[in-house]
């Protein structure tokens, strides 16, 4: 019990002190006004971050899904060179063996 009464006479001193603080200072409402400019300056820098953070994930999402499609077309251009290339092996094929059946009817 004694602790509590201990502890209601500092809150009772702490408040008296709080009541007797005078804003009135220069001193006080000069630093409560700068820092009343630095908050505001901070949240407008900010706000600019935010954006310009948004800015960049938007070009990164862009570039991301370029780069995708980009990926899937080497990817269909290689898939038609191999096509080529296995096309022009069986007509390189096809022309071995007519050349071979040209020389038999010649002999």
């Amino acid at each position: 019990m004694n602790s509590v009464i201990e502890k209601e006479k500092k809150l009772n001193l702490a408040l008296t002190k709080l009541k007797n603080l005078n804003f009135k200072n220069p001193d006080i409402k000069k630093n409560i006004e700068n820092l009343s400019i630095q908050k505001n300056q901070l949240e407008i820098e900010k706000q600019e971050l935010e954006e310009r953070y948004k800015s960049l994930t938007d070009d990164y999402n862009d570039l991301s899904k370029k780069l995708g499609e980009f990926q899937n077309q080497e990817k269909i251009e290689k898939k038609k060179q191999t096509e080529f290339s296995e096309k022009i092996d069986e007509l390189n094929q096809e022309t071995d063996t007519l050349l071979d059946e040209i020389d038999k009817w010649q002999t």
